[in-house]
């Protein structure tokens, strides 16, 4: 591949390597270099949320990053939320709360509440709503994705639903890119 570049990061715990156009974007690194297809392309323009991971424990919409711009992060995507034959308490209440329809809006819905819940526990109806803002879903009525996030929060007795915080490796990584400007 001429004119193309090593990346390394790690996505879902696990290290992954590499060569990329330096024009790639992270959901098509993620979708198509790495076969994670849970993140889901749903606007290329950062408006429906479809396509929201997390980056060094932060959920950015991963359509507006270049794979280049995750050297040396990690990643987190849907696919490494539960574990094989457990779904993370926040799938589980959307299972439960029928906090989806057609299912393509809900992991980046999950990864946004996640975030929400890494930094708040115990949000707020309100608190879910406007976390949720930056991702559409143009089945529901928004009303039962709320009811799952909040029963999620609920359901973890005061401790977080949320996937644990990046590592200091993570998080340095993830300064540097804040430094840049560079995110969602």
């Amino acid at each position: 591949m001429a004119g193309s570049v090593r990346v390394s990061m790690t996505v879902n715990g696990t290290q992954e390597s590499a060569e990329v156009e330096p024009r790639l974007l992270l959901v098509h690194f993620l979708r198509e270099t790495l076969g994670l297809t849970g993140t889901h392309v749903g606007c290329d323009t950062s408006n429906c949320g479809a396509c929201t991971v997390h980056l060094n424990g932060e959920a950015v919409k991963s359509c507006t990053l270049l794979a280049v711009q995750a050297d040396g992060a990690e990643v987190k995507t849907i696919e490494g939320m539960g574990q094989e034959g457990a779904l993370h308490p926040l799938q589980e209440a959307f299972w439960e709360h029928h906090g989806l329809q057609c299912g393509y809006c809900t992991p980046g819905m999950i990864m946004s509440a996640a975030d929400l819940l890494q930094r708040n526990s115990s949000p707020s109806e309100h608190e879910v709503r406007e976390a949720l803002a930056g991702n559409l879903c143009r089945c529901t009525g928004y009303h039962n994705i709320v009811k799952a996030v909040m029963a999620a929060a609920q359901s973890s007795g005061g401790e977080s639903a949320a996937p644990p915080p990046p590592s200091e490796e993570g998080r340095a990584a993830g300064e540097a890119v804040a430094r840049q400007g560079l995110g969602a």
